[in-house]
Protein backbone atom coordinates (compact mmCIF):
# COMPACT_ATOMS: atom_id res chain seq x y z
CA UNK A 1 0.00 0.00 0.00
CA UNK A 2 1.69 3.18 -0.66
CA UNK A 3 0.27 6.03 1.30
CA UNK A 4 2.60 8.90 0.32
CA UNK A 5 3.87 9.92 -3.40
CA UNK A 6 7.50 9.42 -4.36
CA UNK A 7 8.96 12.59 -5.06
CA UNK A 8 7.99 13.98 -1.28
CA UNK A 9 8.91 10.13 0.57
CA UNK A 10 12.55 10.64 -1.31
CA UNK A 11 12.64 14.91 -0.65
CA UNK A 12 11.84 15.01 3.21
CA UNK A 13 10.15 12.20 4.43
CA UNK A 14 12.28 9.08 4.30
CA UNK A 15 15.55 10.82 6.53
CA UNK A 16 13.23 12.12 9.08
CA UNK A 17 11.38 9.07 9.75
CA UNK A 18 14.60 7.09 9.53
CA UNK A 19 15.66 9.09 11.92
CA UNK A 20 12.85 8.97 14.42
CA UNK A 21 13.08 5.03 14.33
CA UNK A 22 16.87 5.24 14.56
CA UNK A 23 15.73 7.51 18.00
CA UNK A 24 12.78 7.05 19.58
CA UNK A 25 11.40 8.42 22.58
CA UNK A 26 11.65 6.56 25.65
CA UNK A 27 7.94 5.81 25.34
CA UNK A 28 7.73 5.24 21.72
CA UNK A 29 10.33 2.43 22.01
CA UNK A 30 8.67 1.12 25.14
CA UNK A 31 5.00 0.52 23.16
CA UNK A 32 7.22 -0.56 19.84
CA UNK A 33 8.39 -3.40 22.18
CA UNK A 34 4.88 -4.30 22.49
CA UNK A 35 3.29 -3.83 19.27
CA UNK A 36 6.50 -5.14 17.25
CA UNK A 37 6.52 -8.75 15.65
CA UNK A 38 2.98 -8.93 15.83
CA UNK A 39 2.15 -9.35 19.35
CA UNK A 40 -0.96 -7.90 19.52
CA UNK A 41 -1.88 -10.07 16.69
CA UNK A 42 -2.31 -7.55 13.92
CA UNK A 43 1.41 -6.43 12.49
CA UNK A 44 2.08 -2.35 13.36
CA UNK A 45 5.24 0.17 11.23
CA UNK A 46 6.65 2.75 12.81
CA UNK A 47 7.56 6.02 11.73
CA UNK A 48 5.39 5.65 8.40
CA UNK A 49 4.83 8.08 5.92
CA UNK A 50 0.83 8.76 5.23
CA UNK A 51 0.24 11.64 2.74
CA UNK A 52 2.78 14.69 4.28
CA UNK A 53 3.10 13.13 7.66
CA UNK A 54 5.23 10.35 9.45
CA UNK A 55 3.21 9.15 12.20
CA UNK A 56 4.32 6.94 15.00
CA UNK A 57 2.95 3.61 14.93
CA UNK A 58 0.27 2.26 12.06
CA UNK A 59 -1.80 -1.06 11.36
CA UNK A 60 -2.30 -0.93 7.26
CA UNK A 61 -5.06 -3.84 7.84
CA UNK A 62 -7.07 -1.85 10.57
CA UNK A 63 -6.33 1.52 9.37
CA UNK A 64 -5.26 2.78 12.63
CA UNK A 65 -2.67 4.87 13.51
CA UNK A 66 -1.12 5.24 16.80
CA UNK A 67 0.53 8.52 17.79
CA UNK A 68 2.64 8.89 20.70
CA UNK A 69 2.49 12.66 22.14
CA UNK A 70 4.91 14.37 24.60
CA UNK A 71 4.64 17.17 26.36
CA UNK A 72 5.07 19.24 23.97
CA UNK A 73 1.95 18.40 22.26
CA UNK A 74 0.37 20.27 25.35
CA UNK A 75 0.94 23.72 24.12
CA UNK A 76 -1.90 25.47 22.40
CA UNK A 77 -0.01 25.63 19.14
CA UNK A 78 0.55 22.46 19.09
CA UNK A 79 -2.81 21.17 20.22
CA UNK A 80 -4.69 23.18 16.42
CA UNK A 81 -1.82 21.08 14.80
CA UNK A 82 -2.04 17.66 15.99
CA UNK A 83 -6.05 18.25 15.66
CA UNK A 84 -5.80 19.41 11.82
CA UNK A 85 -3.10 16.41 11.45
CA UNK A 86 -5.82 14.24 12.86
CA UNK A 87 -8.42 15.47 10.90
CA UNK A 88 -6.27 14.93 7.50
CA UNK A 89 -5.66 11.41 8.65
CA UNK A 90 -9.09 10.98 9.26
CA UNK A 91 -9.98 11.97 5.83
CA UNK A 92 -7.71 9.37 4.29
CA UNK A 93 -10.02 6.82 6.34
CA UNK A 94 -7.36 6.33 9.14
CA UNK A 95 -8.68 6.27 12.52
CA UNK A 96 -5.92 8.01 15.38
CA UNK A 97 -5.80 7.32 19.00
CA UNK A 98 -3.22 9.30 20.58
CA UNK A 99 -1.77 8.40 24.12
CA UNK A 100 0.54 10.54 26.40
CA UNK A 101 4.01 9.32 27.30
CA UNK A 102 2.76 9.24 30.86
CA UNK A 103 0.34 6.73 29.59
CA UNK A 104 2.50 4.92 27.79
CA UNK A 105 4.96 4.29 29.79
CA UNK A 106 2.99 4.21 33.29
CA UNK A 107 -0.22 2.98 31.96
CA UNK A 108 1.00 0.27 29.27
CA UNK A 109 -1.96 -2.21 30.21
CA UNK A 110 -4.46 0.11 29.57
CA UNK A 111 -3.21 1.52 26.53
CA UNK A 112 -2.60 -2.10 24.69
CA UNK A 113 -6.35 -3.04 25.93
CA UNK A 114 -7.58 0.27 24.04
CA UNK A 115 -5.22 -0.97 21.18
CA UNK A 116 -6.44 -4.30 20.89
CA UNK A 117 -10.19 -3.30 21.35
CA UNK A 118 -9.64 -0.86 18.26
CA UNK A 119 -7.94 -3.91 16.61
CA UNK A 120 -11.27 -6.16 17.05
CA UNK A 121 -13.37 -3.37 15.46
CA UNK A 122 -11.24 -2.14 12.64
CA UNK A 123 -9.20 -5.34 11.99
CA UNK A 124 -11.06 -7.34 9.46
CA UNK A 125 -8.77 -10.59 10.36
CA UNK A 126 -8.26 -9.58 13.85
CA UNK A 127 -8.64 -12.70 16.03
CA UNK A 128 -11.72 -12.73 18.04
CA UNK A 129 -11.57 -13.73 21.69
Amino acid sequence: MYTTDAKRWKKSLKEYARANRKEPTPAENHLWQELRGIKLGASFRRQYAITQFIVDFVCLAAWLIIEVDGDVHADPSEVEYDGGRTHELQECGFLVLRFTNYQVLNQTDKVLESITKHLALLHPNYPKH
